[in-house]
């Protein structure tokens, strides 16, 4: 009776934590959309462009810490409540960015959302990790995931329905034809196209603001583990986890690299010649093998594989196909003609599918990195995962490398520009093979070392 009691108990909680994920599964990749887009309305260069990712992930450095008191004082109900409030308001911040077409002003509302999410990831990843054994928390994250990447699939295509159906004549290179009045209407009139969706999201986030407030769902304390004691819990303390802080740095690569992939995507598509349509439902592909890697990940774990060999397979996987993209062909279309084509999506040259199967490669990272790194931290838990989530900071800095590298002057200077994957990579393979098992900074008492 007992043992079943807690499964029952959870899986209401879990489902609403699955919408949440959707929803900011939702926002997050409406960015891979927006920056081809913006890149265009305000005439950007790639560097520029990729400032709309790393504004966004900027916040999650910046509001991690202050994320984590507030729901301590809060509670998480009431802190994810607040987090959807704080996407709502950085929507409609969308709507004077778009009617003055000032750049600064979409990164404003970029941040805020990103703050929004900041406040939502804090509360929820910790949440599921705590909702059940800690064997098995990479596939009640896989699930979670499922829904954030499908997600992912679905945002480019609404975004390219809502905001350029039924506009012609919108690829960059079709509007640089145009006399400087012409294109100022054009990019006025594609500009506005992004008020009426914002608009919706606003609504739609405040009222499941509202319904939070009202939903059945538990708090989940830190527990001690064995040797901790009922002391207060200092943010200093958990820098005596090394398997923590190096979780961390891993999650700051990781989560460039994913960014990169879905993201990035949409710019190397423009730049092969991809319609701007086209281009901005890319990231749609990405998020396509993310499931599928998800799916995988959920069937595999721990009954085929271990959260940690689903880690290095992962790291593997990323820095091969990484050289597919580099030096793939950006003319032909051929593995897409035999694969995507049968489902009726566009084909896409060579080296941009590559780009979309590093989100098979990725799918797994996030999902076996917060359990190996939270393992043990018991009351510091919390802590723990606020600079856990700090690592997603990364989405700020990676992006702006590659799109350094991707404003070169050599016409493939969109594709070697993600060599800045393989050293995060290299990283990710390192943490899987050995730094989630480092337990002690000190060699004497590190498992490591005793087990060498």
């Amino acid at each position: 009776m007992s043992n079943n009691k807690p499964q029952t108990s959870y899986i209401v909680p879990m489902a609403i934590i699955a919408a949440l994920f959707f929803v900011f599964g939702f926002v997050t990749w409406l960015n891979g959309a927006l920056i081809p887009f913006l890149k265009m309305i305000c005439d950007l260069t790639a560097f520029q462009a990729m400032l709309v990712a790393s504004s966004f992930y900027a916040a999650y450095t910046v509001m991690a810490l202050p994320s984590a008191s507030v729901l301590e004082r809060i509670g998480y109900k009431k802190g994810m409540a607040l987090g959807l409030l704080v996407i709502a308001a950085g929507a409609l911040i969308f709507i004077p960015a778009a009617y003055s077409r000032n750049f600064g002003v979409f990164l404003l509302g970029q941040f805020v959302v990103g703050t929004g999410l900041t406040l939502l990831q804090t509360a929820v990843n910790p949440y599921v990790v705590k909702l059940g054994p800690s064997e098995s928390a990479a596939v009640r994250i896989c699930i979670m995931g499922l829904l954030n990447k499908a997600a992912g699939v679905v945002a480019p295509i609404v975004f390219s329905i809502l905001v350029l159906s039924g506009i012609t004549g919108a690829s960059e290179s079709e509007i640089a034809l145009l006399s400087d009045v012409a294109k100022d209407a054009k990019l006025n009139e594609l500009a506005g196209q992004l008020v009426t969706p914002y608009i919706g999201m606003a609504i739609v986030l405040a009222v499941l603001a509202v319904a939070m407030l009202f939903a059945p769902i538990p708090d989940i304390e830190d527990e001690l583990t064995e040797g901790q004691d009922d002391s207060e819990v200092t943010l200093a303390g958990v820098f005596q986890y090394p398997q923590l802080i190096l979780g961390a740095i891993a999650l700051f690569f990781y989560v460039g690299v994913e960014v990169i992939a879905g993201d990035a995507i949409g710019l190397l598509g423009s730049q092969v010649g991809l319609d701007t349509a086209v281009a901005s439902m890319l990231t749609s592909y990405t998020m396509i093998f993310m499931v599928f890697g998800y799916l995988y990940g959920t069937f595999a774990i721990p009954r085929l594989i271990s959260q940690q060999t689903a880690l290095l397979f992962s790291a593997v996987m990323g820095i091969a196909f990484t050289f597919f993209v580099m030096y793939g062909s950006t003319t032909s279309t051929s593995i897409s003609a035999s694969t995507l084509a049968m489902f009726g999506l566009p084909e896409i040259p060579n080296a941009v599918f590559f780009v979309a199967l590093l989100g098979f490669a990725n799918a797994m990272v996030w999902p076996a990195i917060w359990p190996l790194a939270l393992e043990g931290l018991g009351k510091y838990s919390s802590k723990g995962a606020a600079l856990l989530i700090m690592g997603i900071s990364g989405g700020a800095v990676l992006p702006l490398l590659y799109g350094h590298f991707a404003d070169g002057s050599d016409v493939n200077a969109g594709q070697m520009a993600f060599v800045v994957t393989i050293p995060a990579y290299a990283f990710i393979l390192f943490y899987a093979v050995k730094g989630h098992k480092i337990k002690s900074w000190s060699k004497k008492n590190s498992p490591v070392q005793q087990d060498a």
